[in-house]
């Protein structure tokens, strides 16, 4: 039973079955101990004990005894009708009974006691004869349920059941609720390590799936926070090694004989570098988990990447290293122009600066079922399987063939990956089966102008 709302449904359910049945059995038992009595009570009958009565006390007797008896019998009403055709009590009666003491006098029996077909008529001391009615009760919308004993009994086990059922059904609630807020409250006191999920792996319900996202959270927020330590201390790190060169460049300027203009250029150099390594962060924390900071326009993409073939031919005709292009988008985007423009950049330029002297690049554009693709293909080194994932994160490199004097910051493909997020799309790499690496763009429909 994986749905909270079903297991709350059938327990209510279970509940009031549970109710009705006893309700039902209490009916069956209290009515058939009330029929057993009525019967018993009919023994000696109700005229008889009237004519009893009226003979030793005489009317207001008689008045006395049916004030008290006018429930001796269950399911029907019991009236004395005196010689001026009205209920000695003064009660309404009902039109059978008004019809039945018409019949009975129509036809008057001598003696004391007259039963009769239609209804027994007693004679008191005085000669006047009362008649003895009973027409069945009113019937009550909750038959014998009506009957105080078994209202009672019913109202108790509802009240029994109920009260179970709702602490059960509230304990089972409220537990993993209660440990929830618990883990929020840890989790607003940065502890990190906190999780609620043990103890319910056993249910499947909303309450259990909310636990183990919250453990999912905890899980992404300590990454991210590792992340962000690990982002700060490469990018220190990524900043230290320009300033000590210009540090050294500085001393070297100072000691004579000195040369100027080399250290001047040294400095200008790794200036330059700072400049661009700042510009590359700045970009990324911009980009990094939203896209409220794009300005979106209507733009051509086979324009945007014909622009960037033109410049990576350009730098790969040093090594006779051109771009084939297959295929094309044949669609307009909406999306940050220049942004795009910078993602397809940073990985065409790794594929050219990796792939060896002599040999294409290879481009393709198509259209895929969930919208448009753009795969990059080189024909280098290829990276492990183990950091194919990794190397969309900032400052990260592989070991020995993609290094800062091989390659960038590191930052180029990590500005790439949050790119195409940005626009609703993702950047994958995979190795190629004949060696080289892969590297897939892909934008949803959302991102195609129509």
């Amino acid at each position: 039973m994986h749905s909270l709302f079903l297991r709350i449904f059938l327990l209510f359910l279970l509940a009031m079955t549970l109710i009705v049945g006893s309700s039902i059995a209490t009916t069956f038992t209290i009515a058939s101990r009330e029929s057993e009595a009525f019967e018993y009570q009919r023994r000696p009958s109700v005229a008889i004990q009237a004519s009893e009565i009226l003979a030793r006390g005489g009317v207001t007797a008689l008045k006395s005894w049916l004030e008290e008896n006018k429930n001796i019998v269950v399911d029907r009403q019991l009236f004395v009708i005196g010689p001026d055709g009205q209920d000695i009590l003064g009660r309404r009666l009902p039109e059978s009974a008004a019809r039945r003491f018409e019949i009975i006098n129509r036809e008057p029996v001598p003696g004391n006691f007259r039963p009769s077909r239609a209804a027994p008529q007693i004679v008191a001391p005085d000669g006047s004869i009362y008649t003895v009615v009973t027409t069945p009760r009113r019937p009550s919308i909750f038959g014998a349920l009506s009957l105080p004993a078994i209202s009672l009994t019913i109202l108790g086990i509802a009240l029994v059941v109920s009260a179970l059922t709702s602490w059960w059904l509230a304990e089972h609630l409220t537990a993993p609720i209660r440990r929830i807020q618990a883990g929020a409250r840890a989790l607003a006191s940065e502890n990190l390590d906190v999780r609620v999920s043990a103890g319910l792996e056993g249910r499947k319900d909303e309450l259990a799936v909310l636990a183990r996202d919250f453990d999912a959270m905890a899980d992404q927020l300590r990454a991210n926070r590792s992340a962000t330590t690990q982002l700060l201390r490469d990018i220190s790190h990524e900043l230290r090694s320009p300033l000590a060169r210009m540090r050294v460049a500085l001393g070297l300027a100072r000691q004579p004989p000195a040369d100027f203009t080399r250290q001047l250029d040294r400095l200008e150099r790794e200036i330059e570098r700072l400049d661009a390594m700042i510009s590359q962060v700045l970009k990324l924390a911009r980009l990094h988990g939203t896209d409220a900071l794009l300005e979106r326009e209507r733009f051509e993409l086979d324009d945007v990447i014909e622009e960037v073939v033109r410049d990576a031919n350009f730098e790969g005709a040093v090594k006779n290293c051109t771009v084939a292009v297959r295929g094309a988008a044949n669609n307009a985007v909406l999306g940050s122009r220049e942004l795009l423009r910078s993602a397809i950049e940073n990985v065409l330029r790794n594929a050219v600066r990796y792939s060896p002297s002599d040999t294409p690049v290879e481009m393709r554009v198509a259209r895929a079922s969930s919208g448009l693709e753009i795969v990059i293909r080189d024909h280098g080194p290829g990276v492990p399987a183990a950091d194919l994932e990794r190397i969309f994160e900032p400052f990260y490199r592989v070991a020995e063939s993609r290094d800062r004097d091989s390659g960038g910051e590191g930052i180029g493909l990590a500005i790439t990956s949050q790119v195409m997020k940005a626009h609703g799309g993702s950047a994958k790499a995979l190795n190629a089966n004949n060696g080289g690496l892969e590297v897939r763009l892909s934008l949803p429909e959302t991102a195609l102008a129509v």
